[in-house]
């Protein structure tokens, strides 16, 4: 239908305000590396090389039209500027020691950021030695009583998390920290996680005249 297309609506972008806190499950070498790399092209010591949402253009239009903006200056992302960092990490090193013992980066690029990294300490993680045996230095680990008590932290870069009114960011926040980890959801105090009660498996088998699309739809 001709004129379809002025019909559609145009969706309203706001754009991005305040603080983008991004917080990763563990401080080792890919979250430092990360951290580091964005905070040098911030001080304009490196170029974003690789970055879609810094470098990357997207095409409007025809081809003819040349019009390929960045995508940073299409879409109203967050600066780089207002990004702050946190992790969770067993381990209490800073961000600066993670870094030069992960051995990634080369001394010349990590000692102009040392003052921004070595602020950059973990919160405590949820851990079991069970279940990651290699690690040493397992010091900075979190207790609880209860699911609630490890998934929940009520401050990041002195602000009040979500989690302390959501239950949903603290269910998120517990995921995260135990794919870390291994720490068995239904585990808090790192027993190993139970078998699913019969109520949840066999005594809910259907009729021996669906076996088959039994075997087909269901997980083992």
């Amino acid at each position: 239908m001709q004129g379809s297309s002025a019909s559609t609506p145009r969706v309203a972008v706001r754009p991005a305000t305040g603080k983008l806190g991004i917080l990763t499950p563990g401080l080792g070498a890919v979250a430092t590396t990360f951290i580091a790399g964005v905070e040098s092209v911030r001080r304009g010591l490196s170029q974003p090389i690789g970055s879609l949402t810094q470098m990357a253009t997207v095409r409007l239009g025809k081809r003819t039209e040349h019009r390929a903006p960045l995508i940073k200056d299409f879409v109203p992302l967050t600066p780089l500027q207002d990004i702050v960092f946190g992790a969770w990490d067993p381990i209490p090193d800073d961000a600066y020691t993670a870094a030069k013992k992960a051995g990634v980066l080369d001394d010349k690029d990590l000692e102009p950021l040392k003052d921004f990294l070595s602020s950059i300490v973990p919160m405590p993680a949820v851990f079991e030695s069970r279940y990651v045996t290699r690690l040493t230095n397992t010091t900075n680990v979190k207790t609880g009583k209860t699911k609630r008590d490890l998934a929940d932290f009520k401050e990041f870069n002195g602000r009040a998390s979500p989690s302390a009114t959501s239950p949903n960011s603290c269910a998120r926040t517990f995921a995260t920290s135990r794919r870390r980890t291994g720490v068995s959801a239904s585990s808090p105090s790192g027993a190993p996680p139970r078998r699913p009660s019969s109520s949840r498996g066999r005594s809910m088998r259907p009729s021996s005249s669906s076996n088959a699309r039994w075997k087909r739809t269901t997980m083992p």
